[in-house]
């Protein structure tokens, strides 16, 4: 499938949409590339943010003065942010040609609203964490799934073996992105779909409940349990108990595979202010208008009973020295003395939410490299910077 130039000379295809300078333009035309699902919001009860915005071009992200706001979103290749502050919308910029009317993919950011929905379903009783995954899904019964639980999958500790790295060329991976519709097929390749690929998960990596083991198809299986024990489509029910409670700006979208499996690893395009709007509602205890959408409990789970010796024991960990850390139902969760709830996606997704605070801020990027841990600590000193500043 091919779609305008995003240079003079080449077009964006399936091959190349995320890389630079390709995803400059694709991130925010993926439906345009990939086939896509809808997550409709209610356009008669749409939200109208509330505006008070701040000029931050000489705010300082570092100690020694030497870097300004705006020079560290251009090297953090920024294509937009939103910060809110007591649910007031007080800083926003665009770049790249995104607008803030444009859905943008928000890769693995994805994880952390498969999270959010998740919380919602077990306080409705559709799901139970202690529920093991064979259970719901016996066709899991003789890959490495067997014996993992819902919480297994939802914090990562699933003992299955699957090498998450975004530079191969080949391999499990490859065959996973083929399976989810963002990889063109090869001369030679058979078909596939996230269902399938399932069956290829059979090599352990050990004990099911031991250290953070980051599998981005634990997301996609959770997904496949939700709407078998729903008997519901998932975007579906993202609109209904998620996206339209919240008055959402903005209709959201989801990739899906062949068959219309979604992707909740990674797949989930909305608005910039839609997603700081999802920040709104963790920093508000779960609250958007005094509405109740995302149960307190769960999110006193996610901050508080996370197991940071699981975190400290992953190589992943290595990424945010002097952080101390866990990751919970979907979420990273820094502790202690400044805490505050994250969600991360590759080439630069995040969406920051300091509770005490009651600071949200989303950024939506095209980095080149998927991870590049120096992008990664910058982002983290803009947040930490902002919000200290608006405390």
């Amino acid at each position: 499938m091919r779609s305008i130039l995003a240079t003079n000379s080449e077009p964006v295809t399936l091959a190349n949409w995320r890389r630079a300078p390709f995803n400059r333009w694709a991130f925010h035309h993926v439906r345009e590339l990939v086939p896509t699902a809808e997550i409709p919001n209610d356009p008669t009860i749409a939200r109208s943010f509330s505006i008070d915005l701040n000029d931050f071009s000489d705010l300082y992200v570092n100690d020694d003065r030497s870097l300004q706001l705006g020079q560290a979103l251009r090297l953090t290749d920024t294509d937009g942010i939103v910060v809110f502050r007591q649910g007031v919308l007080v800083y926003e910029h665009y770049d790249n040609g995104f607008d803030a009317e444009t859905p943008h993919i928000v890769m693995s950011v994805s994880k952390s609203l498969l999270g959010m929905l998740c919380g919602i379903l077990i306080n409705r009783g559709d799901l139970y964490l202690n529920e093991r995954v064979q259970d719901i899904l016996p066709e899991l019964a003789e890959t490495a799934y067997s014996e993992a639980t819902i919480q297994d999958l939802l914090d990562m500790r699933a003992g299955v073996f699957f090498d998450e790295n975004y530079l191969a060329s080949s391999g499990p991976i490859v065959a996973y992105r083929k399976a989810m519709n963002w990889n063109p097929l090869e001369p030679g390749d058979r078909p596939s779909d996230l269902r399938t690929f399932f069956q290829l998960m059979r090599q352990s990596m050990g004990p099911h409940g031991g250290p953070f083991n980051y599998v981005s198809p634990n997301s996609d299986l959770l997904g496949w349990v939700i709407e078998k024990v729903t008997k519901r489509r998932y975007v579906d029910l993202v609109s209904e108990l998620i996206w339209k409670p919240a008055r959402a700006w903005r209709s959201a979208y989801m990739t899906v595979d062949a068959l219309g499996a979604p992707r909740c690893a990674g797949g989930f395009c909305a608005t910039l202010r839609d997603l700081g709007l999802m920040g709104l509602i963790v920093a508000q205890g779960g609250q958007i208008d005094n509405f109740q959408i995302l149960p307190r409990d769960w999110l006193l789970d996610i901050t508080s009973n996370g197991d940071p010796n699981a975190w400290a024991a992953a190589s992943f960990s290595q990424a945010f020295p002097g952080r101390e850390m866990h990751y919970r139902s979907q979420w990273y969760v820094q502790r202690r003395q400044d805490p505050m709830l994250f969600a991360l996606g590759i080439h630069g997704q995040w969406l920051f939410v300091d509770h005490h605070r009651k600071v949200v801020m989303a950024k939506m990027s095209s980095q080149d490299e998927p991870l590049d841990f120096g992008k990664v600590s910058l982002t983290m000193k803009i947040f930490d910077t902002l919000r200290n500043v608006l405390k």
